[in-house]
């Protein structure tokens, strides 16, 4: 995967036989593709392992995390997915989601001196989306706006390669060690600073949907602390509960500040989400 343009695996290309292909995303340990063939459209990721450097300490698992989110997509009941290896880790198609994200469908809302107050109906299909993964008993484990996408008929919850739930191959399985900070949640910080590792949760899921909420609403996150702060730092800052003074406007407000309660028992489950959002 070194290289500016990354190209689309031999494994893959065999797999699918691409009538059209083009990069979407290229970061550490993670390229994911948009391709089109003559049976689909489907969004193919390819995991390799992140080397230390000095900033950073080696992440092998990122070579794992497209087999694991097949495997998972299967478990629950996904059709049209498929996952496998290549020579510097795993791979997975599924199907292409349309749509854009959480965070780019609010921007009117964050404009200075913007009326437009974010519509519950789009938050209810970002909680009718998790509510399905819940009613499995699944976690999701990476709630974020980017995973959150606004489609035409409705809402689809990606990138489940961090949820929990029922067994995967233990081949493909890692622990997991927390998401991005700016929406994890207070218990599950405290636990990958005490440990190094945690448990998703359907109440932790709750915080990350409400600090989802929050940020795609007003651009800022739930929690204060520097924008270059070391990230076990900003792990102090949201196992402590330093919330800034911000609120979503209109009927979502204090709905946001109850899925953002510090006690995991204090917030609604995804079902009073919708009910209050309904």
């Amino acid at each position: 995967m070194s290289g500016s343009t990354p190209e689309l695996p031999v494994v893959l290309r065999d797999a699918l036989t691409p009538t059209a292909h083009h990069l979407i995303i290229n970061r550490r340990g993670s390229v994911v593709w948009e391709v089109e063939n003559l049976r689909g459209h489907y969004a193919v990721k390819v995991g390799y392992p992140i080397e230390a450097t000095a900033d950073w300490a080696a992440q092998p698992w990122t070579a794992l995390a497209p087999a694991r989110e097949g495997a998972v997509l299967h478990r629950l009941g996904f059709e049209d997915v498929a996952y496998g290896e290549w020579e510097q880790g795993t791979w997975n198609f599924q199907p292409w989601r349309e749509g854009p994200d959480l965070y780019r469908l609010w921007e009117p809302c964050r404009k200075r001196d913007s009326s437009i107050a974010p519509h519950a109906s789009a938050a209810l299909g970002c909680v009718e989306a998790l509510a399905e993964l819940h009613a499995k008993d699944w976690a999701h484990g990476d709630i974020q706006p980017a995973h959150f996408i606004i489609g035409p008929e409705r809402t689809h919850l990606i990138d489940l390669a961090l949820a929990r739930g029922g067994r995967v191959p233990q081949g493909y399985d890692f622990p997991f060690r927390g998401c991005l900070v700016h929406y994890e949640a207070p218990e599950i910080a405290r636990s990958v600073l005490a440990t190094g590792e945690a448990e998703p949760t359907q109440a932790a899921d709750i915080y990350a949907l409400g600090a989802s909420l929050l940020i795609s609403a007003t651009g800022w996150r739930a929690v204060e602390y520097p924008d270059d702060a070391p990230r076990s730092v900003q792990r102090e800052a949201v196992a402590n509960g330093q919330r800034r003074p911000v609120k979503a406007a209109g009927e979502l407000g204090d709905l946001i500040d109850a899925m953002l309660s510090h006690a995991p028992e204090d917030r609604p489950t995804v079902y009073e989400v919708g009910k209050a959002l309904n």
